[in-house]
């Protein structure tokens, strides 16, 4: 439900991004990933991390401040894609997956366990 909520939200949401003038959507206001344009980079970025830790098929992004597009319609183009993903993923699970704990490593490389439910709703609340 989450997942498909995203999907619907997203796109109201880049287009609003959209209608921003260049310098409005650049300009580092003292968030922590700088800009919009900064933040919902790091959101797709986190995105396609975590369903990477999920599926181990994807791209698994080195560095969370990275910007893996500059232009904002491909970041947007991106941002659709990764949400269609999301939902086909999430909806795959049963109720015995969910409860179930998943084991993946940190970006630093450590080994890590948690309950699958819980991995999913950081993952959409984020």
């Amino acid at each position: 439900m989450l997942a498909a909520y995203n999907r619907w939200a997203n796109p109201r949401l880049y287009a609003a991004a959209l209608d921003l003038s260049e310098l409005s959507y650049r300009l580092h206001t003292g968030v922590y990933f700088g800009s919009l344009h900064g933040t919902l980079n790091h959101l797709l970025l986190t995105d396609r991390l975590w369903l990477k830790r999920l599926t181990g098929e994807g791209d698994l992004p080195n560095d969370l401040n990275a910007i893996l597009y500059e232009d904002r319609i491909e970041l947007t183009k991106a941002r659709i894609a990764e949400d269609n993903r999301m939902v086909e993923v999430t909806g795959k699970y049963d109720e015995t997956a969910l409860r179930g704990l998943h084991s993946y490593r940190t970006t630093s490389g450590m080994p890590q366990s948690q309950v699958l439910a819980d991995i999913l709703l950081h993952l959409l609340n984020h």
